[in-house]
């Protein structure tokens, strides 16, 4: 491992997290509020911290993608750890481990709370609960791509460490351009949807926090009801951006250059809003009875599908009070998430659609055994190494997740509950059913049952093995014996 470029990016990005700590200073400034001095502090320090790590540039700058996962893995876990530490110096989270908890479903774009009244925060604090879900979006990570140069395929190794989905390509030939690209789509999204929330007359601290929720596909709401009293016409603003930002981002690069055709030919695409429009259909007949009528039935039903299935997170309306099977498609569609290369979580459209075709494949092979298929996508065949790690992928998503179900069953609640607690936060949507619903928090899990759904937080957002590989001891041995070997050779040097 290059221990060197490990420190020296890890410093890059503790300057650019201190760097955006100070938009919340700044809206301190705006609201005159005493809790922005907290900011300041924190922002300050980690911005030194960063450039004490980063002072030196190393010659080396090339890196392999264990280390692209272990920098990813140990950035977003420090950056929650200090990203933390403002709710708890503000006192308006006291305990660290809730304030943990809050920042890691911000970054991870989860939206799971431990808050059981929004509104009494303060501004500034609101503010950075809403922008840690647009920073997490698309990631500390892929922007470091676009400002520092690196050799070889290094580029490539931190973005397929950072990006969601079974596979990660490039827009252009370089990497860094790709990012620089990614970037302009997000920003430009978050500014027309910014733009259509406040000709609706939305007040423009709540269009900037719901714009910043909504591109990160996070859902801290800044209201204790979500998105419930804001009218028709900004609730269904929302639900197309919601779905916009759940789209692979690949499409909106297509249609840039012209290629719209193509764009909306994607399989993952087409398949994407056919389960959104069939989800939809389903349970607005069902929704009708309680809403007593089929136009607040279509808006409440595509508001709630969009949010759970771009894994979201915002709510219009308690679908914890729908029929069980209302309820059982809403969690079918946690699973399934939005697609590859979007802000959004869940496993992926894309991951659905290879595992399919890898089933009908075997069954045709047991009917026609000296048959040869390849599986394909828009086209073009799936490579074996893609098939082999959406396997491995789901057979290490069933573990984390059987195994997080029991470590927080030790809490004593009702199943419904543990089991939508790991399947909301592991595929970071934030709401799930009885005690964590929709108009409910995840305040009353102990801390251990926090922790480790915070671990469900994050692997979920990082595609769960950059996270895995923290927790495996080759990777720190690796690091200590790279460590070891700059020191003695720098000593030889010297």
């Amino acid at each position: 491992m290059n221990s060197k470029i490990i420190r020296y990016l890890f410093g890059k990005v503790l300057i650019i997290l201190g760097m955006l700590l100070l938009l919340p200073c700044l809206t301190a400034l705006i609201y005159r509020e005493q809790e922005g001095y907290m900011y300041l502090m924190v922002a300050v320090v980690t911005v030194l911290l960063g450039l004490l790590f980063s002072l030196k540039k190393p010659e080396d700058t090339v890196f392999y993608f264990k280390d692209g996962c272990f920098i990813t893995a140990l950035s977003w876990v420090i950056m929650s750890a200090i990203g933390a530490v403002p709710f708890v110096l503000t006192g308006e989270i006291p305990f660290y481990v809730d304030a943990l908890f809050e920042t890691v479903s911000g970054f991870t774009t989860t939206g799971a709370s431990i808050l059981s009244n929004v509104e009494a925060l303060s501004h500034c604090s609101l503010l950075w609960r809403s922008f840690t879900h647009w920073i997490g979006g698309m990631g500390v990570l892929v922007f470091l791509l676009a400002i520092v140069p690196m050799n070889g395929g290094s580029h490539m190794n931190l973005m397929r460490a950072e990006s969601p989905g079974p596979s990660v390509g490039k827009l252009v030939p370089k990497a860094g351009e790709t990012a620089k690209i990614l970037y302009v789509i997000y920003m430009g999204l978050t500014v027309l949807e910014f733009i259509f929330l406040v000709c609706g007359k939305m007040p423009v601290f709540d269009a900037i926090c719901t714009s910043f929720g909504t591109a990160g596909t996070g859902g801290f709401g800044i209201k204790c009801d979500s998105m419930l009293s804001y009218s028709p016409y900004i609730q269904w603003v929302v639900t197309v951006f919601m779905l916009l930002f759940g789209v692979n981002f690949n499409a909106y690069f297509l249609v840039l250059f012209g290629q719209i055709k193509k764009a909306l030919s994607m399989e993952e695409v087409k398949t994407y809003f056919a389960v959104i429009v069939g989800a939809v259909a389903i349970i607005t007949f069902d929704v009708v009875k309680i809403c007593g009528n089929f136009k607040d039935a279509i808006r409440h039903t595509s508001f709630t599908v969009a949010s759970i299935i771009t894994t979201t997170g915002f709510g219009t309306i308690d679908f914890n009070k729908w029929s069980v099977t209302s309820r059982l498609l809403l969690v079918s569609l946690m699973f399934i998430g939005a697609c590859a290369g979007s802000t959004g979580g869940g496993i992926k459209v894309s991951r659905f659609i290879i595992l399919f075709k890898t089933v009908k494949k075997e069954l045709l092979s047991y009917m026609h055994p000296k048959s040869i298929k390849k599986i394909k996508m828009d086209d073009r065949p799936v490579e074996h190494e893609v098939v082999r790690s959406t396997d491995v992928y789901f057979i290490t998503f069933v573990i984390i997740f059987v195994v997080s179900l029991f470590a927080i069953s030790i809490d004593g609640k009702d199943l419904v509950t543990s089991f939508t607690a790991v399947a909301a936060t592991i595929n970071n949507i934030g709401p799930g059913l009885e005690l964590v619903g929709p108009t409910e928090n995840y305040a009353f899990f102990s801390p251990f049952s926090k922790i480790v759904l915070m671990i469900d937080m994050l692997a979920g957002r990082l595609e769960l093995f950059p996270l895995v590989l923290l927790f495996y001891p080759v990777m720190w041995r690796d690091l200590l014996f790279s460590t070891i070997r700059e020191k003695r050779k720098k000593k030889k040097i010297d």
